[in-house]
């Protein structure tokens, strides 16, 4: 096993360091890249950035400088919108970083205003993260006094405004448009794109970016050691390093940074430096590799690199980097429940598939769990599921069978609707003999 010695790059003041105060974070080199920017005119930012290939690490992947070249010319005023609502079970990595870093997203995202001819910044941060919050305001109010936010900052004739804003713990938020929704005082709920892409009409229906908390924590080193350097790192399709959340029955659970494209899901869940291996000596069972809505991977697709070129053709993806480690104990029936009982309680309503169909698939699951199922009842899931997300649901190939390439399809205005179906196909397509036991005995092996 080949573990990558590519240094990390934004999560190098995590343990031991000062990144929180801004004598910290200024002590580290903090804010050189920042004015190293705002002698640079905004488009050589911009080419900076989009020469990185930072693919958006919150769940899509786009790469950021082409989604900023969205903005359509001369229309103003524009916004930029980190989104901090890290809501998908088994993610929390945008979380350290801004409880323990909270400059150096506030510098990625001043950056990344200024390359865009931003007019104003809101940083929306999920509500129960009340020490994220807490952190991110007093960081933001020692910006202000040092001027590196507010009007002519460090003399340059530039200035930008930046307001924190907490939402209520809604997941739906987390969905870009939902989340602008919910910054203007709505209720958190996606709107239908088109025409409601955030370039075109965003915030206040004016051109708007929203990017991701780890998105912009790269952003001040990619200036400070150029795009290429960032490029460097990794493959040319999985470019840089990105933090992954490791959970599950791994021996060392935890938030690590590691190289893209290079690193492997056995490197990060066995390597000692990572993962530690299995814990109790007990064997793989299921791993979810992007979060709770990514269709399920098992020990066969272990050797496959963190990279969503090669992740997404497997039938699943990398989305917010979180990937949840299930062993032989574990009761698939149950797991895929709990997951189902999430996203049904999540749904925002706005869809009859979403807001009917989840709870349905909830309640069938629940059944079967409480030895009250029917054989048929895993057809009734099945077909349920994909009057959501019709036609075949991504998958890896299985005894022979091709896989299912990701994204899956949907009948819903966002992808909620498919990641409720997500663990019930993927839990039928490898451990339907599970649910039969459950139907047949009134329980299972798995205690």
């Amino acid at each position: 096993m080949a573990v990558s010695n590519a240094a990390p790059i934004i999560s190098t003041r995590f343990e031991g360091g000062d990144g929180r105060t801004l004598a910290g974070y200024e002590s580290a080199g903090g804010y050189t890249a920042l004015r190293k920017a705002l002698a640079m005119s905004p488009d050589a930012v911009l080419n900076e950035v989009k020469a990185a290939n930072l693919q958006g690490r919150g769940g899509a992947g786009f790469p950021a400088g082409a989604k900023w070249s969205f903005l359509p010319k001369d229309v103003f005023p524009r916004y930029f919108v980190v989104n901090g609502d890290e809501s998908e079970p088994g993610t929390c990595k945008d979380r350290p970083l801004m409880e323990e870093d909270p400059h150096q997203l506030l510098e990625g995202l001043l950056i990344s205003c200024y390359a865009v001819r931003a007019a104003q910044a809101f940083v929306y941060v999920r509500g129960e993260m009340a020490l994220a919050q807490e952190r991110l305001a007093t960081a933001l109010n020692e910006a202000y006094a040092a001027g590196y936010v507010g009007r002519d900052i460090m003399g340059t004739g530039w200035s930008i405004d930046v307001v924190l804003h907490w939402g209520a713990g809604a997941y739906i938020v987390g969905e870009e448009t939902a989340l602008i929704e919910s910054l203007e005082g709505q209720r958190g709920m996606p709107r239908l794109k088109p025409p409601y892409f955030p370039a075109a009409k965003g915030l206040y229906l004016q051109p708007t970016v929203v990017n991701n908390v780890e998105t912009l924590s790269n952003i001040p080193w990619i200036i400070l050691n150029g795009g290429a350097a960032f490029a460097d790192l990794g493959t040319e399709k999985a470019a840089g390093t990105r933090l992954f959340a490791l959970s599950g029955h791994v021996r060392r659970p935890g938030v690590y940074e590691v190289e893209m494209g290079t690193t492997t899901f056995r490197d990060l869940v066995e390597a000692p430096v990572y993962g530690g291996g299995m814990r109790h000596g007990n064997q793989l069972k299921a791993f979810i590799p992007g979060g709770a809505s990514a269709p399920w991977f098992y020990p066969e697709q272990l050797d496959l690199a963190l990279d969503a070129s090669v992740v997404g053709p497997a039938g699943s993806m990398l989305g917010s980097g979180a990937v949840v480690v299930m062993d032989d104990t574990t009761c698939a029936v149950r797991a895929a429940w709990r997951l189902v009982r999430f996203f049904a309680h999540e749904s925002c309503g706005k869809c009859t598939p979403c807001r009917e169909g989840g709870a349905w698939l909830e309640k069938i699951l629940r059944r079967i769990l409480d030895g009250h199922g029917r054989e048929d009842d895993i057809e009734l899931l099945l077909d349920v599921g994909d009057n959501i997300s019709p036609g075949p649901f991504p998958r890896p190939p299985l005894d022979g069978e091709p896989g299912v390439p990701f994204p899956f399809k949907q009948t819903t205005i966002c992808p909620l609707g498919p990641s409720t179906v997500s663990p019930i196909q993927s839990s039928i397509l490898r451990f339907r003999d599970e649910y039969l036991v459950h139907i047949k005995e009134g329980g299972c092996h798995h205690g």
